[in-house]
Formats: structure tokens, C-alpha cells, sequence
């Protein structure tokens, strides 16, 4: 299935692009998602009066996930769980939480934009990696400590 891209995706190509997916993942992904449209003559005409718009979009998604990611900069947030004696927790710190406890100190962040590789089941001081845009990525200390 070839589509054209609407939006940059990572790994897949930059806005403007013509590129060929799977049919699955064209109609059930990038299509409802509006990140892609089907690559018709009438799709192509009317996405080619629209590129100045939607560079224009996407310049402007770039510079506010740019100016985000210098409010990241040097933030410490603290979780606090139940832990046993050897710092092994009753549970794990996954991304939910990581974004909940980020937004209680002030900076808006969704679950999606978090970044772990697995959930986070120690206490201690991690180093967490946050997506604000395929472009742009800021990272945050976590320090998960036990309840007293």
C-alpha cells in the first residue's frame, strides 16, 4: 500500500514522503491516526496545496517540543514506594507513574512520552528518557526511595 506521509514517523519517513507499508498498517494505523493518506492522484494534488501549511505545523510542533525540553532540564522528581530491607520494592515504578509524579511537580507530561526499557522494581536514582516529538528527546532523574 503506498501512502503519503502527513507528519514525520520515526522509522518510517519525513513529512511529504511517498512510501509503501503494509496494508495493515497503512489502514489501521497511519490513516485513522492522521499520519498518513492513501497515495492518490486527488490525495497527492490536495496534499501538495497543503505542504506549506503542514511544514508550517510541523516547524511549530518542533520548537514547542524544543522549548519543553529546556524545562526538563535538571529535574529531580522523587517517588517513594514500600521496599524490603535490600531496596527490592513491593511492586515496580512503571511510566504511569513516572508521568504522574513529573506532572505533580509542574511540567505536563503523558505516559506515552516516557521512555523505560523495563519497569523500574530497585530503589535508587535512574536516569529516564522523555519523547516530546520524534525529534526532540529530554532526559529527567528519578530517585525511587522507600516509605518510611
Amino acid at each position: 500500500m503506498e501512502v503519503i506521509l502527513l507528519k514525520n514517523v520515526g522509522g518510517l519517513g519525513a513529512l511529504g514522503d511517498k512510501v509503501s507499508v503494509r496494508p495493515g498498517y497503512g489502514r489501521n494505523y497511519l490513516v485513522p491516526g492522521g499520519h498518513a493518506v492513501s497515495a492518490t492522484a486527488k490525495n497527492l494534488e490536495a496534499f501538495e496545496a497543503r505542504r506549506a501549511e503542514l511544514e508550517r505545523e510541523a516547524a511549530a510542533n518542533l520548537a514547542s517540543a524544543e522549548e519543553r525540553k529546556t524545562s526538563f532540564d535538571g529535574v529531580r522528581v522523587t517517588i517513594a514506594r514500600k521496599a524490603g530491607d535490600e531496596g527490592r520494592l513491593f511492586g515496580s515504578v512503571g511510566a504511569g507513574d513516572i508521568a504522574a509524579a513529573i506532572t505533580a511537580a509542574g511540567m505536563a507530561v503523558v505516559k506515552a512520552e516516557v521512555r523505560l526499557p523495563a519497569a523500574l522494581r530497585t530503589t535508587g536514582e535512574f536516569e529516564i528518557t522523555l519523547r516530546l516529538h520524534p525529534e526532540v528527546e529530554a532526559t529527567v532523574t528519578v530517585d525511587i526511595v522507600p516509605e518510611s
